[in-house]
């Protein structure tokens, strides 16, 4: 699991102060585009935030699509700026208009499909800090925050009502540890999953948001969860050991499946170890791609039997980063390559099979 530390940006006043114009009429993609982040509500109706040279900056633009990216439409773009420590920008539509963007200190939110955005506060939180997931579901909003510092770590789960301008910490739902990490999935359910030191591990599981149920973890000591969505009723999960082993620029992983929401996991078909793992998705329950970069290179892993087989896609040199790893459905896939401020650039990428194709997405 890779980690990108945020700087102490001396914007975040002006920044939190900062609410968009409504959208305009544009509809042309801008000159120089490069995804940054994507997210998808269905097969066929998906947005892409990224950004394209203006002047000595980027500048940001956010596009959507209807009919899976054959044509894209101009939406109101959030004022984030593209952060200079490579920070991933990450994109979350919840629906049509409700979306959110965090640059994992700032976290913006639209209820309008874009035509403005607001802030939203993480009440508490004191830098140096990482979110590293957010999202709405059931009526209410959550997100998973890490502080860090000095060889001490602290994740937790915050929440608040759909709309609402704050978040704050759920109690119970905190791990601290010298690295400490977290999780978590909805579709199916809400899953948390928090660990610590890779020993620590805590998980639990929602059907409305509000009463939660723990749970024993999917993965044993020693393993990062990362969780998919609820597929065909069964959960699905990935196991990652420390980066770095069995060698540097890999991790060791293995498949677990859990028969229902808060059921036991088991299982352990091991997935190719190449590169860090970055991501992790499932079209369904036999079908599961991890994302890895290892070596300046991305590797997409992909099983179609439940993690017995395994096929891998090498998409690029880019080499920095695989993100935004999901499939909304109808084996239809997408995973953001690279970042728009690299030498290599950045492109979408989208699979109609399950994850056994992938072909980039020409934009503009």
């Amino acid at each position: 699991m890779i980690m990108r530390i945020p700087a102490l940006l001396a914007s975040v006043l002006s920044l939190l102060a900062v609410v968009v114009s409504p959208a305009t009429a544009e509809t042309v993609v801008p000159r120089g585009f490069r995804p940054a982040s994507t997210s998808w509500t269905s097969p066929a109706t998906g947005y892409v935030l990224g950004y394209s040279p203006c002047g000595k900056s980027w500048c940001p633009a956010l596009l959507g699509t209807a009919d899976g990216g054959t044509h894209w439409r101009r939406l109101g773009a959030p004022p984030m700026a593209l952060p200079d420590n490579h920070n991933h920008v990450a994109l979350t539509f919840a629906g049509d208009r409700v979306g959110y963007v965090s640059d994992g200190v700032h976290v913006l939110s639209t209820r309008d499909g874009g035509a403005s955005w607001h802030p939203v506060g993480l009440a508490g939180a004191r830098e140096p800090y990482y979110v590293s997931k957010i999202t709405e579901t059931a009526g209410r909003v959550f997100a998973v925050l890490t502080t860090y510092g000095e060889g001490h770590g602290s994740t937790r789960l915050y929440s608040g009502a759909a709309g609402s301008p704050v978040l704050v910490p759920v109690p119970g739902f905190a791990v601290d540890g010298g690295i400490t990490y977290g999780d978590l999935a909805v579709g199916g359910g809400l899953q948390v999953a928090l660990g610590a030191d890779y020993g620590t591990e805590k998980y639990w599981t929602s059907r409305d948001g509000v009463r939660f149920t723990p749970a024993g973890p999917p993965c044993p000591a020693g393993s990062v969860a990362s969780l998919a969505g609820v597929r065909d009723r069964q959960v699905v999960a990935l196991c990652s050991s420390s980066p770095g082993s069995p060698q540097p620029g890999s991790t060791e992983r293995q498949l677990r499946h859990a028969a229902k929401l808060g059921g036991t996991f088991s299982g352990g078909d091991a997935a190719p170890f190449a590169g860090i793992t970055q991501g992790f998705a499932a079209a369904s329950p036999m079908s599961a791609t991890v994302a890895a970069e290892g070596g300046g290179t991305g590797f997409l892993h992909s099983t179609a039997d439940g993690g017995r087989t395994w096929t891998t896609t090498v998409l690029s040199d880019r080499g920095l980063c695989l993100t935004d790893l999901d499939f909304p459905g109808g084996g239809v896939g997408v995973v953001v390559d690279g970042q728009p401020d690299a030498d290599g650039g950045s492109a979408l990428y989208r699979t109609t099979d399950g994850g056994h194709n992938w072909r980039e997405v020409r934009i503009g």
